[in-house]
């Protein structure tokens, strides 16, 4: 495989940097599917403390942790802009964010106020200094949609953070928000659709054309649409104060261009130059497949108030966002990114030619992703059956845990790999 054009790989952190996120993911969704198996029950309401606890492990734990480590190695890369302080970046932020993330899971489970405390204060760091040293990179980054995806996508992060902040002091007891349920609100939606969707549409302008040998996305569309969806986020967050009709017009027109994403990226896919079975394009198949079903659930919701006020329906919509776009969209890209760097730094380092060290494809078994895959459809299959039989969740946590731990060891064969070909770390 030869380096693709564009992209600035002298620049590339060591191998060690982005891996150790990338490992550490699959151990947070492991976390999550025994929550889910061993709490059924609690599953019948968005607000029960097992609930608030799987739901940060997913989207702190497994979706944040993939998406900083992606990060640290995609800037340098692709914007030709390294972090300040990479090393000593990567280390605070993923120290603080597994041990943020498993004191906060602490906190919601136990009640104790020592353990939400701490966890709070551990994700700030972490994201403090995530946010600074990545401000720092974008602001000298060479322009590019792929770069001002990500410039708005961070933008939806700090905005999450700011409000999770406001909530924490709130759930401490400390300070009491105005409009709580908009600031809970403004809070889902900035972390899923701000930060989540819009930093996978920025890394799809690169990723899908060069990982699945598509077209590239068409520049108008590639040039506006992060832009046009997070202002039209900004508008939905302050839909309170927006007449009716207004707030209306908002929400019509960030699910068109919700689908516009969904319906460029088919597109794409459908025109790949290579047609070989790929278990990447199932995962993004899957997660764009979930994305129209998160849409059409949420257009439900604004028509139909008691559905919107129901149990089943922010439990439906979350599995549909976090469990069947998110992560597998980060499951697909995971099973690009780390063969890729496992090959990219064996043939950096070792100067070698073509057959002295394994391919990209080599790196993880094919029938093994693939196993992995379809543990993962059957989990998601489950889990969509749970906000209306929570006693599902124990089938549907035991399959998710299984296709996680599946996972991390696919993860584990590229990286023995790498050794075993004569692989450096550092």
């Amino acid at each position: 495989m030869s380096q693709p054009a564009g992209l600035s790989f002298e620049q590339a952190p060591q191998f060690s940097l982005p891996l150790r996120f990338f490992l550490t993911a699959p151990l947070f969704l492991i976390a999550a599917a025994i929550l889910i198996a061993l709490s059924p029950d609690a599953l019948a309401s968005r607000w029960t403390p097992q609930v608030l606890a799987l739901t940060h492990a997913l989207t702190l734990g497994f979706l944040a942790m993939v998406m900083l480590g992606a990060l640290m190695q995609m800037l340098p890369v692709v914007a030709g802009s390294p972090l300040p302080a990479l090393h000593l970046v990567a280390r605070i932020s993923h120290v603080s964010l597994v041990l943020g993330t498993a004191a906060l899971m602490t906190g919601f489970l136990t009640g104790k106020a020592a353990a939400y405390g701490s966890g709070v204060v551990l994700l700030g760091v972490c994201f403090a200094v995530f946010l600074v040293a990545a401000a720092t990179s974008l602001a000298r980054a060479v322009a590019g949609v792929t770069v001002n995806g990500i410039r708005f996508a961070v933008l939806g992060l700090t905005l999450t953070i700011l409000l999770g902040v406001a909530l924490a002091l709130l759930r401490a007891g400390w300070w009491t928000p105005p409009a709580i349920e908009s600031a809970i609100n403004a809070h889902v939606s900035f972390g899923l659709v701000g930060w989540v969707l819009l930093l996978v549409v920025g890394v799809a302008y690169q990723v899908v054309p060069m990982f699945q040998l598509t077209p590239p996305y068409p520049p108008r569309l590639s040039r506006w649409l992060a832009g046009a969806l997070f202002a039209l986020l900004l508008l939905h967050a302050a839909a309170p104060v927006l007449p009716p009709v207004a707030a209306r017009i908002v929400d019509a027109l960030l699910a068109a261009g919700i689908l516009l994403f969904v319906a460029a990226t088919l597109h794409l896919q459908s025109r790949r130059r290579r047609k070989l079975p790929d278990v990447t394009l199932d995962y993004w198949r899957l997660g764009m497949a979930s994305l129209i079903a998160s849409v059409a659930v949420w257009i439900v919701a604004q028509a139909w108030p008691a559905w919107a006020d129901s149990d089943a329906y922010p439990l439906l919509l979350g599995t549909l966002f976090i469990g069947g776009f998110a992560a597998s969209v980060v499951n697909g890209m995971l099973y690009k990114i780390v063969p890729f760097l496992a090959w990219f730094h064996l043939q950096a380092q070792l100067q070698a030619t073509a057959g002295s060290i394994p391919t990209m494809k080599d790196m993880i078994a094919e029938r093994w992703m693939r196993g992995q895959f379809r543990l993962h459809l059957i989990a998601c299959v489950l889990l969509l059956g749970v906000p209306f039989w929570p006693q599902l969740g124990i089938a549907a946590g035991g399959v998710l845990a299984l296709s996680a731990v599946v996972l991390w060891i696919n993860l584990l064969s590229a990286v023995r790999r790498f050794i075993a070909h004569g692989g450096d770390f550092y």
